[in-house]
């Protein structure tokens, strides 16, 4: 009878959200697409180590794990106006330093994945302090949902670092006796859910457009009146609202006032976020073409 590991029935899981990610032909789902595609290849190749004990996957395997935070990073930073998105070119130095590691000192390879699987948790953790609308370049229908790929994203980093843990820990006590059962969790439950929410966040990538926006100061109550009503009338004359791609970033070029600033006012004016703002004229709209016209609640 075929024997298939468990790493093998999660790659084909990520391969189908992958496949049905490809056919939204969007551009900017490319970094979600490569963290679901490296989440695979991960998958492959832990099965192979430990479902048909192929050892030369030991050597991939590392400078697999060692590439997934920084593709962790960069694809949510993807949701990110780039003024507010440094993307560092030292991300490409997680993989490299595991690759060198692998040649000079493969003793340190388990302990420097785990520092690395926690600083990378703690940067998406910053980047999820600023809430919904620090994802200005997600679809404000979908940056709720996103926001919490975000934390379930820096979640999954840190769950595989307590499994890197427990396998240098069972090493240690055991001589690495229940290591294909942790490695095989570990990969069922942190790549699994690093591709789900690289999915789920996917979907909240709007379509590309026109010019960047520009920055101004903050504003104080006056000002935040003032973007208010400004905000306000271009959502009445305009209908942007009706625009299932609008972001918060297209909002902010639209009437030249900055991101944040939009942010701030209808935050510090309302109590709630630029999502759920925009979800009230939504709303609204969805209540007046039901009590004005025949069309059905679908």
């Amino acid at each position: 009878m075929l024997f298939v590991p468990l790493p093998f029935v999660v790659a084909l899981l990520l391969l189908s959200r992958f496949v049905a990610l490809l056919r939204q032909q969007d551009g900017g789902n490319r970094p979600f697409l490569a963290l679901i595609a490296l989440c695979i290849l991960q998958s492959v190749a832990v099965g192979l180590r430990w479902g048909y004990d192929v050892s030369a996957a030991r050597y991939v395997l590392p400078v697999l794990a060692g590439g997934l935070p920084p593709l962790v990073l960069a694809s949510f930073q993807s949701l990110i106006h780039r003024d507010r998105a440094e993307i560092p070119w030292l991300n490409a130095a997680p993989p490299v330093l595991i690759l060198a590691l692998l040649v000079f000192a493969p003793y340190l390879i388990d302990g420097a994945l785990v520092v690395i699987f926690v600083g990378y948790a703690i940067i998406l953790l910053r980047l999820a302090y600023a809430g919904p609308d620090g994802l200005d370049e997600a679809r404000l229908d979908g940056a709720a949902g996103a926001h919490k790929a975000l934390l379930i994203a820096a979640g999954s980093l840190c769950l595989s670092a307590s499994f890197d843990i427990a396998v240098l820990l069972d090493f240690e006590w055991s001589r690495g006796e229940n290591v294909p059962m942790l490695v095989g969790n570990a990969n069922l439950l942190v790549l699994f859910l690093v591709g789900v929410t690289a999915t789920v966040a996917a979907r909240a990538h709007a379509l590309p457009s026109a010019p960047e926006e520009r920055d101004e100061g903050s504003g104080t109550n006056e000002r935040d009146r003032d973007v208010m009503e400004r905000i306000d009338r271009l959502l009445s004359e305009q209908k942007l609202f009706r625009d299932e791609n609008l972001t918060l970033a297209r909002l902010a070029r639209r009437a030249s006032v900055p991101a944040r600033q939009i942010s701030g006012a209808i935050n510090r004016l309302t109590g709630r976020n630029v999502s759920q703002y925009i979800n009230d004229f939504r709303i609204a709209e969805a209540c007046r073409l039901l009590r004005d016209t025949d069309m059905p609640v679908i």
